[in-house]
């Protein structure tokens, strides 16, 4: 399994797809499929059946996966990077490879 870059909680941006150009946070990282879900891009519609949660039931609107590949992680100054590995002393960092700054 390989090790993927982009975790929970980073501000990324669409780069290739129908939703190229979105920007937004990662919700969740599926990592058995390479997939993250994005807050606010990649929006399906699903038909739901009436239950106890929801008793009218409907037609609800919730984010679909997004495969990693299609992603960039944003850095502070809102410009997209690629991201690296290092060892610094005992740890294992995450940092930018435009920059060079520890994310």
């Amino acid at each position: 399994m390989t090790k993927l870059k982009i975790k929970t909680g980073d501000t990324v941006k669409v780069i290739a797809g129908d939703h190229k150009g979105s920007e937004g946070k990662v919700q969740k990282v599926l990592i058995a499929k390479n997939k993250a879900i994005v807050e606010g891009v990649n929006m399906v519609k699903k038909h739901t059946k009436p239950s106890a949660q929801n008793p009218q039931g409907g037609i609800v609107e919730k984010e679909a996966a997004i495969h990693i590949s299609n992603l960039s992680l944003l850095t502070s100054k809102g410009e997209t990077t690629r991201i690296g590995f290092r060892v610094e002393g005992d740890k294992k960092v995450r940092f930018s490879t435009k920059s060079n700054e520890v994310i």
